[in-house]
């Protein structure tokens, strides 16, 4: 495990300002994973109605949502890549016209889940902290380690108790809705976990 002050791989935006789109800290080194058995810990909710077909998001992360999809939250999509990051596969749209990009996947290397999140927050891990509502009914949080910045938001939803579907807007000054990176993420958490649902 690594130390939750470091930089690793997947899904806390904030890191430093040029963290490559899609960054998180892992639960640090006091934690060791959980079987999912035993989960959740630290005051996470439980994931009820886990879902457990997610091969296909895992390999291959931009199959989670169309460039359509997309679109509608901010622009012409220029790009899409998939970065291979040492907790999983994340896919980042990049938008046209310096719009900024959305990153989202499975963090696969978080074997506690929402329960490594809670954990770094009751260890003083974390800036922001945010239980929001379910989202098509999975338990979710808005998270950050430092370096909050304006047009981003990083959102972690419990598909399962030892798995989390993470999105990171990081939406530039020239996209004019810059201002609701956070509700674009939910928006597509929403569409990506119901692609989930239907696989």
């Amino acid at each position: 495990m690594i130390a939750a002050a470091s930089c690793v791989a997947f899904t806390i935006a904030g890191c430093s300002s040029n963290t490559p789109a899609g960054n998180v800290t892992a639960p640090s080194p006091e934690k060791s994973s959980q079987s999912a058995s035993s989960l959740p810990t630290d005051g996470a909710p439980n994931v009820n109605n886990p879902i457990v077909n997610t091969a296909g998001v895992e390999t291959d992360p931009c199959s989670a949502l169309t460039s359509a999809q997309i679109e509608s939250f901010g622009g012409k999509v220029d790009r899409s890549r998939i970065d291979d990051l040492s907790l999983g596969k994340n896919c980042v749209w990049v938008y046209d016209n310096q719009y900024g990009s959305i990153g989202a996947g499975l963090v696969t290397g978080n074997k506690d889940g929402l329960s490594g999140i809670y954990y770094q927050n009751s260890h003083g891990g974390l800036t922001t902290f945010k239980p929001v509502p379910a989202i098509e009914g999975y338990p979710a949080v808005q998270y950050a380690n430092g370096g909050e910045l304006d047009g981003e938001c990083t959102l972690a939803v419990g598909i399962r108790n030892d798995l989390v579907y993470t999105v990171i807007p990081r939406l530039d000054t020239g996209n004019p809705r810059r201002s609701e990176a956070c509700d674009i993420a939910t928006k597509v958490a929403q569409l990506a976990i119901k692609h989930l649902k239907e696989t």
